[in-house]
């Protein structure tokens, strides 16, 4: 064997070993070929089946089919994204992470005004107490706000009678998402999308006590105080809600 191809060799396995045995032919080949050893995607896949190194992707995600109601709740907020103040209106949804060897599941409600999140709940089941943990901390950590609209999908971990009853007792009003419409609740799919080409690795994290660090970690110590943020015009959303309780934000927003 040439010593070129013993260099190959070694290559492909340092780097499939630097992703956690995540990377396949393409991402090896292009980090190779990035760090001075130059290798095609087709070279470098018939060098992972003589070493027998394969790819180890997350499965593909499939939300366990729910007891949905089937409600008939208004969408209310119709899209209109930008409210006045903080604690008008709120908006949730559920997403997963691979943590370890399992799928495991983040609901977050953020604060519209600012782009804000505000509570959150990590899980291994994508159900209401999940959202409703979420909520909870939500609704306490903001001062038992009055006057609220709470709007998501139609995922049955929100249409449930013990989500609905937990929007009853904080007296905050519903809205839903069209079915099937996900721009009906597109703040939240780009928090999400941030959240993970941001801050998880492609491979996934660790357990669900690492991705609660991770998570606690990005929204507190990352997105709400050092990202700026596009809709808050370049200001993080502390910043923005900042401005806006010490009644600045109106000046700076006209000036």
């Amino acid at each position: 064997m040439k010593p070129s191809q013993v260099h190959e060799r070694e290559v492909v396995k340092h780097v499939h070993a630097q992703s956690s045995g995540s990377a396949g032919a393409r991402t090896i080949a292009t980090i190779a070929t990035t760090n001075g050893t130059p290798l095609s995607r087709y070279r470098a896949s018939r060098l992972m089946k003589v070493l027998g190194l394969a790819s180890c992707q997350m499965p593909k995600h499939a939300y366990k089919r729910g007891g949905n109601e089937h409600l008939n709740i208004p969408n209310h907020l119709a899209r209109e994204f930008s409210p006045d103040a903080p604690n008008q209106v709120w908006c949730g949804d559920v997403t997963y992470i691979w943590t370890g060897n399992k799928w495991s599941y983040l609901a977050v409600v953020m604060d519209l005004f600012a782009r804000k999140p505000v509570g959150w709940a990590l899980s291994s089941s994508p159900d209401s107490r999940l959202t409703g943990k979420a909520l909870s901390m939500a609704f306490e950590s903001r001062g038992r706000p009055k006057g609220l609209m709470f709007h998501s999908d139609q995922g049955c971990h929100y249409t449930s009678l013990a989500y609905r009853q937990l929007l009853w007792r904080y007296q905050i009003k519903q809205s839903m998402s069209r079915r099937g419409n996900c721009w009906d609740n597109a703040p939240m799919e780009r928090f999400f999308r941030s959240l993970k080409t941001e801050w998880i690795p492609e491979a996934g994290l660790l357990s669900l006590e690492h991705a609660r660090q991770v998570i606690w970690s990005y929204i507190i110590g990352y997105y709400n105080n050092v990202r700026p943020h596009k809709h808050n015009l370049g200001l993080t959303p502390n910043q923005k809600e900042k401005l806006f309780w010490n009644g600045s934000y109106k000046v700076a927003n006209l000036t």
